[in-house]
């Protein structure tokens, strides 16, 4: 019997405000047989919106390539302003195995889609994760360093030359960065002031480039519409790094400033493993199993 191939993608766009614009991208992914829309969600701040499908691969390209192509026609770059850094109308596809392929089939699926975006489209695309075709772009921060307006002044220098296009931005969609990544978990703390800054020095602390937590990404948001700040962040490996550990850490950060985290939350989905571990630390478990989750035995 032939193994179910289930290929996740989970792709960033430059619009959280614009509801109906968003609803005619995310029906692209609704009208593309052999994939499942499983989630997706916009913030009005960050001015983006994450979409998470599965499907097997041929699938998820063709979604994805579709998604790409009504935002192109629909975001304007240049009328674009949001608090999250971004360098398109489609800031970012990840592609991540789940079942059934290796890796190597995601990265070259990516690649594939990366070729099809610039031919077809015009966007100028990058490689990035484990698709990257130059160490230093595995990171996705360096290559939207300086963001949309950055990238416009510097794309024509060589170092940040794309890996599929010519040296220049699309005139209203940017550019596009595509990659192969395992499941990482979008976590944000929310925090009881309206000075950034102080989430600004919490996000530096915590963040793997700064010295602090491995795999761990993470940058100051001011949530302008609720006078708060948020500590934004990427877990890149949530076994390394569990949730409770950055959200402990940020709690006793915070409080040398006497400001309280007044919220959490997840951005997309998140593997089921990752609340366990939250559960099974605060509750201080004492030899806990997965199978003692009602939902997991009767699986």
């Amino acid at each position: 019997m032939t193994q179910t191939q289930i290929v996740q993608c989970v792709p960033n766009i430059s619009e959280g405000r614009r509801l109906d614009v968003v609803e005619k991208i995310v029906d692209q992914v609704r009208q593309t047989e052999g994939v499942q829309l499983l989630d997706y969600s916009s913030d009005h701040d960050h001015n983006r919106t994450v979409i998470t499908y599965v499907g097997n691969l041929a699938s998820v390209q063709e979604a994805s390539f579709r998604l790409t192509q009504e935002a192109v026609r629909l975001i304007n770059m240049e009328e674009h302003q949001g608090a999250h850094p971004r360098i398109g109308a489609v800031d970012v596809i990840p592609f991540i195995p789940i079942e059934g392929l290796t890796m190597k089939e995601c990265v070259e699926g990516a690649t594939a889609l990366a070729k099809r975006i610039n031919h077809e489209l015009k966007v100028p695309t990058y490689l990035y994760g484990e698709a990257a075709t130059k160490i230093v772009r595995k990171n996705l921060s360096t290559i939207r360093k300086g963001n949309y307006e950055g990238l416009k002044g510097s794309i024509q220098e060589e170092a940040r030359h794309p890996d599929f296009g010519e040296p220049k931005m699309h005139e209203t969609a940017g550019a596009t960065v595509v990659g192969a990544r395992m499941p990482l978990v979008a976590f944000n703390v929310n925090l009881g002031t309206s000075k950034k800054e102080i989430a600004d020095i919490i996000a530096r602390n915590v963040r793997e480039r700064n010295g602090g937590f491995k795999n761990v990404k993470g940058m100051g948001v001011a949530l302008e519409e609720r006078g708060e700040v948020q500590v934004s962040m990427n877990l890149e490996d949530y076994q390394s790094t569990p949730i409770y550990r950055v959200l402990e850490t940020i709690r006793r950060e915070a409080a040398r400033y006497g400001v309280p985290v007044v919220g959490t939350e997840l951005i997309g989905l998140v593997p089921q493993q990752a609340l366990l571990d939250v559960a099974n630390w605060y509750l201080q478990l004492e030899g806990f199993d997965s199978n003692q989750v009602l939902e997991n035995r009767l699986r």
